[in-house]
């Protein structure tokens, strides 16, 4: 990486193309417009990735409650299947359009061009529609596909890296955690690989989740901790663009915690005394986390934010960031009162679904408006969407609580979030293969 140069700022261009060009584009959908930007290819493949896997969560859902009239089958555990795809799937594949994008100007450096980034990015996809396809036929699939799959995520992860070696910014932190937190999220993924291949699948589940926790919140947190308060600003002069560093140490402390409870507890709670102790204090752990970051949510703008939609579903699903926090805490002294888990996986979809899934939907909604030439705004579509997912996490949450209707509930709010990525997935998609509406590059 010696021969890369740091940018040179370009000129700006000043009014915009004249009519007769924009009405030569073609206006057609081409494969190959999905390679003029690294955006492109990957948040295509991640939205491909993103319907597959929860087309096939729907299908599940209504299995589990078809009493017989519908049945799956499945080589691997269904829990299994539906975490690694969720955690490591899509999220990142979105994580690469943004980074391979947003990231060569945080680092002042030549952004790869999209064709070194083809290879990684199809392996990554191609390996998670044949662990889906594998997990219904035969587990030797599922393993094949994971398997390039990490192959995918390894090799993006170097690439990533050599943008930051080659960096002489001052300015390095957001760029190396999310270095780090790559090479966490290939460990955790070799683990999945390796535990399958040894028939451990409850370890590749806590590898999933390790995932999760080590990789993608953090991933998550930092692009939050350095994007929020900037978009807020920009489009809220009045707000100053405030993020001590001290909020980042805590949320990635409060991350790699929830990363190695997953094992503190991989044979089930601690027994006696020890047990009390550590549910009481990864109950209050918890409860304090949620509610530092609830408080910043209001710091950073959220009541403000709520005349700006699509600066509004940032800040929305950051809220959910500490609502999961708290709900983890309630959770663990509730258990530790009634000696069961009341919410269930109530805490965990409320961050998956509420916070990772609300986030996803407004910085992709944002980053491909920008670089589609339309406006930054989030339209009745996306709003209305947005609120449907909404819903649907609500939903989830409340079918975390055992009871009668848990699997109905479940089964509803699969439905409300396929509903919400198919129409988001296909409005995005068209747009990735085709021409900016503004006539420009990229």
């Amino acid at each position: 990486m010696s021969d890369r140069k740091p940018v040179i700022p370009l000129k700006p261009v000043s009014g915009k193309p004249p009519p007769e060009a924009l009405a030569q584009l073609d206006r057609r959908w081409r494969p190959q417009y999905l390679m003029l930007a690294p955006h492109r290819l990957g948040f295509f493949l991640a939205m491909v990735v993103l319907v597959a896997s929860s087309l096939w969560w729907a299908l599940m859902q209504v299995a589990r409650v078809a009493d017989g009239a519908f049945s799956m089958h499945f080589s691997l555990s269904p829990s299994v299947l539906h975490a690694a795809v969720m955690v490591f799937g899509f999220i990142p594949l979105f994580f690469s359009g943004f980074l391979f994008t947003a990231g060569p100007k945080w680092l002042g450096v030549q952004p790869w061009d999209t064709q070194k980034l083809r290879q990684p990015l199809l392996l990554q996809a191609g390996g998670w529609l044949l662990w889906l396809a594998g997990g219904m036929v035969l587990s030797y699939i599922s393993i094949a596909g994971v398997a390039l799959a990490w192959v995918g995520l390894a090799w993006m992860t170097v690439l990533f890296w050599r943008l930051v070696l080659c960096s002489r910014a001052e300015d390095q932190v957001h760029a190396r955690a999310i270095g780090a937190a790559l090479i966490a999220g290939c460990l955790a993924l070799a683990g999945i690989v390796a535990s399958l291949v040894a028939e451990a699948q409850d370890v590749a589940r806590a590898c999933a989740l390790t995932g999760l926790w080590g990789f993608v919140l953090v991933v998550y947190v930092v692009v939050a901790h350095r994007m929020i308060p900037f978009f807020t600003s920009s489009a809220m002069p009045f707000i100053q663009v405030w993020r001590p560093f001290w909020l980042l140490w805590l949320m990635l402390g409060a991350a790699v915690f929830e990363a190695a409870a997953v094992w503190v507890e991989f044979e089930g709670r601690p027994e006696g005394p020890v047990g009390t102790v550590w549910m009481l204090v990864r109950g209050l752990l918890e409860l304090g986390t949620g509610g530092v970051l609830l408080w910043l949510a209001g710091v950073w703008g959220l009541v403000q934010s709520l005349k700006n939609r699509l600066l509004a579903m940032l800040h929305i699903g950051f809220l959910w960031l500490g609502l999961s926090f708290v709900l983890g805490g309630v959770t663990q002294l509730l258990w530790l009162v009634y000696d069961e888990p009341l919410l269930g996986l109530g805490s965990l979809h409320a961050l998956t679904m509420g916070c990772l899934g609300s986030l996803m939907l407004a910085m992709v909604t944002r980053v491909s408006c920008g670089h589609s030439g339309r406006a930054l705004v989030a339209d009745s579509i996306a709003w209305s969407l947005f609120w449907v997912l909404q819903v649907a996490t609500v939903v989830r949450i409340v079918a975390a609580v055992p009871h009668q209707w848990s699997g109905w509930l479940l089964l509803g709010a699969a439905s409300l979030w396929l509903g919400v990525v198919i129409v988001w997935g296909v409005r995005l998609g068209a747009w990735y293969g085709r021409l900016r509406a503004d006539g420009r590059p990229g």
